[in-house]
This record gives structure tokens, C-alpha cells and sequence, in this order.
């Protein structure tokens, strides 16, 4: 289940990327010049990248992002990133440049930058990947379809042949300005039962959960419940380790700065997953170990700092996380079919996940704990992340500046994959689950949005 929650500019999502090599060629476009501009005013500091979003962002991306939403988000980016340098330019065009960048904390992200296609070649959105590995080829390049009908038509074909071979099931949904234009089911729900995914079908989200929790904290920050220099201690007295209790902030938690790692460990492993129901029942995995670094000094992929956050959330509002966000979030969305399901309740139109090669898939009941969490795991529908989508753009749930100008989120482990590409200035959200090992969902979801009319 891990996937990071960013967001910049457009969109922000986790994929792998490529080898170091010197940066070059930047210097020698109008594009890549823009780019170094952009680079420099990052390190600088918000006054210089506020001069520069005004002087080369598009008027139209200006009204569909408001500054005050691009500097919440600079300001998450620099705490995660510090400073960045470029580490390879992947492709210089005149409407796109690709580079992969790395960041003073120890982060590398892989970075496209999106121009206007004619003269001044102003800039529209940034997309920002988080590097996770060195065997991934990274992100698809950009092949975009003339018209929806072309996309519909790639699209259609994509997933019939993968479904075909057993490399996809799951459900696609491709909505413009809110609506549909495109939504599919493919593959097996239960396969010993040969149950078809519907387009009502539930599979299970991953991380994505993690957005509904930091969304929740962010509704209390604005009640004044909650603030981003609260420390652990505050609401967690009994927490088990004193010296993340007395330094880890709400902020820390947030970013995933806090130096509290992960509970898929061996403790994870060696538990009876059943009795894994509350977020209480989280704690004994992680909590009482050493921060692997000092707070704020870098970033670190953390479920062990969502399962605290859920359980601020708790002590914050004073209702049981899944309460909270089911009264919160859920219910303001209209999202009827997204829940935390005991993984031995019996529920109608959940899909089963399943690991493993094409043709030798098998379920992933004995990796999942007894219940999801604030970090992930929980339940969901295509359409019912259509109507997050729609909620947050139209400021259904609250002030989040962070949250409505775009963003790209995904959650996978053994046997569940599930992506969420949002894109509010062409009004497009790109909606892929799947009962499959990652990326079975992610990685088509990207290959959309590469194919993504301009």
C-alpha cells in the first residue's frame, strides 16, 4: 500500500524512475528555459516562485489554479523536497519537458512540465512523480488522442486485450466535466464463483484512503481542533515511543517527515492479521520504535504516521475514525459504497483481490488485516471516487486549497491496485481499480493519461 499523497500545480502521484545522468539540452528552448526558471524560483523561496507563476502560467491555468492554492502546495513540496537540482533531462519539447530531479532531503521525483502548445508557450500544469525504484521505466510518453472518441477507442481496445490475458480486472471510468464518457468492467470479482466485476463492483483502494484521512485533518485544522504544530503527545499521552511523542508534529505526520516507518514489517507478518480491527490494534507494529531520523530532516513513506493521524482524528473530533469520516466525507460526498470492511464480513459486490502471474493468480485473504485503516484499506467504488472528485472540486468538503486543484493518488499491494487521476483544468478524472497486484491499475491509468486529448 505504498503510494504517496502529493499534489503540485495539476497532479501529484508516485511512480519509479531511471538511472542518474547529467542534466542537459535545458538551456537551448524556450520550454527548458522555463524550466530552469521554475527550478531556481523553487529554491529561492515562495516570493520568487509566486513572481514566477505569475509571469509564466497561463491565464487560463491561473483561474483554474489559484495562487493561493499553488503556494499551500509549494510550501509541502519544499518541506518534502528542501532544495532540487536536476539529475536527468528525459525530453525537451516545445509544449513538454520531462527531467528527473532530486531533492536536499534525499527525495527524487520525476517532474513534466506542460506548455501551451502555441506561442508564448506559457505554462499549464506540472506533473510530479515520486521516484521508487530503479527498474521502472517510469512514466508512459505522451501520445495523445485527436478527440474523446480516439481516446474512448484506444482505450476500449487497451483493456479488452489485457483483460484477455489476465494483466487487467478491475473497472475504467473516464469522466469530463463530471460525467462519464467512458466506464467499463472487466475480469473476475470471485473467481472460484465466477463472479464478473460490474460497474457497482467495491475493491479495495489502498492508500488512497490516506487522502480521506488527510482531508480529515484538515476539515478539524479549520475547525481549530487540530494544528500542523500540534505534536503527538498532545493527543496521544500514552503514545509508546516519549521522544516521537514530544517532537512529531501534525505537520511532520502529514508530509511524511516524522521519521515513523511502516507496520507491513515482520511483526506484521508474524500477527494474527484477523485480530488487526481498530487502529488501536495497529499500534503494537510500529509505534514503540525508533524514529529512523530527526523530524522535518527528511521524508519517509509512512503508514505507521497515518494510523497516528487516524487516531488524532479520533481524539481531535471525539468520534471513532471510521465514524468521522463516513459522517465527514463519505456521506457530504455521496459516497454510498466507500467503507472499511472487516475482510470477513459478508458483502455484497466486494471484489476479491488476487496475486500472483497471469494464470496462476491466488486470493490475498491471508495478506490483509482484519479490517482497513486510516492509512489504507478500505473500500470503494469507481463512481463513488468520481463523486470525491466532484466534491472536493466544487468545495462540497470544505476549505482545502491543497486538495481541489488537482491531484493523482494510488494504492496497491498483493492482490489490489487503484488510481485516481484528476486533471480540473481540462475538467478529465481518470478512475482505474483492480483485484490485481500493482500496477495493474496504475500503471493503465497512467497510459491514459498519456493518451489524454491536449
Amino acid at each position: 500500500m505504498k503510494k504517496a499523497f502529493l499534489i503540485v500545480l495539476l497532479i501529484f502521484a508516485f511512480l519509479s524512475a531511471a538511472v542518474f545522468a547529467p542534466a542537459q539540452a535545458l538551456s537551448d528552448s524556450a520550454s527548458g528555459k522555463r524550466v530552469e526558471a521554475y527550478l531556481k524560483a523553487f529554491n529561492a523561496g515562495e516570493a520568487a516562485i509566486q513572481a514566477f507563476f505569475e509571469a509564466n502560467v497561463s491565464k487560463e491555468s491561473l483561474r483554474s489554479v489559484p495562487m493561493e492554492t499553488r503556494l499551500v502546495r509549494y510550501k509541502q513540496m519544499r518541506q518534502g523536497l528542501g532544495t532540487v537540482e536536476v539529475r536527468k533531462v528525459v525530453a525537451v519539447r516545445p509544449d513538454s519537458v520531462s527531467i528527473e530531479a532530486s531533492g536536499s532531503t534525499g527525495r527524487a521525483v520525476s517532474m513534466e512540465f506542460m506548455f501551451e502548445t502555441a506561442e508564448p508557450y506559457l505554462l499549464l500544469g506540472i506533473r510530479v512523480l515520486d521516484v521508487a525504484g530503479a527498474d521502472d521505466a517510469g512514466p508512459p510518453p505522451r501520445n495523445p488522442k485527436k478527440d474523446d472518441a480516439a481516446l474512448i477507442a484506444t482505450v476500449k481496445e487497451a483493456a479488452e486485450k489485457a483483460a484477455a490475458a489476465d494483466e487487467f480486472s478491475g473497472v475504467v471510468l473516464i469522466a469530463r466535466n463530471g460525467s462519464p464518457i467512458f466506464q467499463a468492467a472487466y475480469g473476475l470479482a470471485d473467481r472460484e464463483k465466477k463472479i464478473p466485476n460490474t460497474l457497482e463492483t467495491r475493491f479495495n483502494i489502498g492508500s488512497i484512503n490516506k487522502t480521506f484521512t488527510s482531508l480529515a485533518v484538515r476539515k478539524l485544522m479549520a475547525e481549530g481542533k487540530i494544528s500542523a504544530e500540534d505534536t503527538i503527545g498532545k493527543f496521544l499521552p500514552d503514545y509508546p515511543n516519549r521522544d516521537a511523542a514530544a517532537k512529531v508534529t501534525v505537520g511532520h505526520l502529514l508530509n511524511m517527515t516524522s521519521g515513523i516507518g511502516d507496520f507491513f514489517n515482520e511483526r506484521y507478518e508474524a500477527a494474527d492479521k484477523s485480530k488487526i480491527r481498530s487502529l488501536r490494534d495497529y499500534l503494537p507494529l510500529f509505534a514503540d520504535k525508533p524514529l529512523a531520523f530527526e523530524p522535518g530532516a527528511r521524508n519517509m513513506y509512512s503508514n505507521g504516521g497515518y494510523i497516528v493521524l487516524g487516531l488524532i482524528v479520533e481524539k481531535a473530533s471525539g468520534m471513532d475514525y471510521y465514524d468521522y469520516v463516513r459522517d465527514n466525507i463519505f456521506k457530504p460526498a455521496g459516497m454510498a459504497d466507500t467503507e472499511s470492511i472487516p475482510k470477513d464480513a459478508v458483502a455484497e459486490r466486494r471484489a476479491l483481490g488476487y496475486t500472483g502471474k497471469a494464470g496462476a493468480r491466488t486470493p490475498n485473504y491471508g495478506t490483509l488485516p482484519g479490517r482497513g485503516s486510516s492509512a489504507g484499506g478500505g473500500y470503494s467504488t469507481a463512481s463513488d471516487l468520481l463523486k470525491y472528485v466532484i466534491a472536493l472540486d466544487a468545495g462540497t468538503l470544505g476549505p482545502v486549497p491543497d486538495m481541489r486543484g488537482g491531484f493523482g493518488i494510488a494504492g496497491g499491494a498483493p492482490g489490489l491496485n487503484a488510481a485516481v487521476e484528476w486533471d480540473p483544468l481540462r475538467k478529465i478524472a481518470v478512475i482505474v481499480l483492480a483485484n490485481l497486484d500493482p500496477p495493474a491499475a496504475a500503471g493503465f491509468a497512467a497510459l491514459i493519461v498519456s493518451w489524454l486529448p491536449m
